[in-house]
């Protein structure tokens, strides 16, 4: 019998979010494209009561569709703000501290991985999942060939998911090759005039078309 690997969904990485309604509406056209699995929310640096009222502003209409909201921040004010999970770029310190905190409440997700042993030791901290190639701290990106080999090698080997950030639409198909359970659609995404909708159909459209092309190999093995 053969065995399918879970289809890739889509996430989507918002830019920083000074205007939770403005957001919202761009999000609410997002999903009119199709399947969206996550959104992770980032925030304006600002005190907890502000950052925890604006989550709470993105929760209730992004949970209305089935998507889980993820929040760049602190576990407290994911939790506080009724976010579904938190992630995290500290390394596996933070994660321990998030998880004593959140319990199995909550996703912790945990991105900024230089390295494969970074990855592995993230891993070992017990997160919900790991993010390739996202933007660095001071905005440059990886090189698509270094996320799409390390994507690949994680997906192949472990057992939790991984998310491979795509920097812009003509990547998805090659991540999506990676099997990585996840491709998230970044910041480029909402930039303005872009039809953020049609960024999802044409990135579902893709997905599926992966999963097709794998079930007739598959038929194809069974068959011959």
């Amino acid at each position: 019998m053969t065995t399918h690997a879970p289809q890739t969904r889509l996430m989507l990485v918002t830019p920083i979010v000074a205007d939770p309604e403005a957001m919202a509406f761009r999000l609410m056209q997002a999903f009119a494209g199709g399947d969206v699995a996550a959104v992770l929310l980032r925030l304006p640096e600002g005190d907890d009561r502000s950052r925890i009222e604006a989550v709470k502003r993105l929760a209730a209409p992004v949970q209305a569709q089935n998507v889980a909201l993820i929040v760049e921040a602190s576990a407290l004010v994911a939790a506080r703000g009724g976010a579904d999970g938190v992630h995290l770029t500290d390394g596996p310190e933070a994660v321990a501290e998030a998880r004593s905190s959140l319990k199995s409440e909550r996703i912790i997700g945990a991105g900024a991985l230089r390295a494969r042993h970074d990855a592995m030791d993230i891993g070992e901290a017990g997160v919900d999942y790991v993010m390739f190639g996202e933007p660095r701290r001071d905005g440059s990106l990886p090189p698509l060939p270094a996320v799409i080999e390390r994507a690949g090698w994680w997906a192949e080997i472990f057992e939790t998911p991984c998310v491979a950030y795509a920097p812009d639409a003509e990547s998805v198909a090659a991540l999506v090759e990676t099997r990585a359970e996840f491709v998230a659609l970044g910041d480029w995404a909402f930039d303005e005039g872009r039809d953020i909708r049609a960024l999802v159909e044409q990135a579902n459209a893709v997905i599926a078309a992966h999963a097709e092309r794998g079930r007739a190999a598959d038929a194809s093995k069974v068959s011959s």
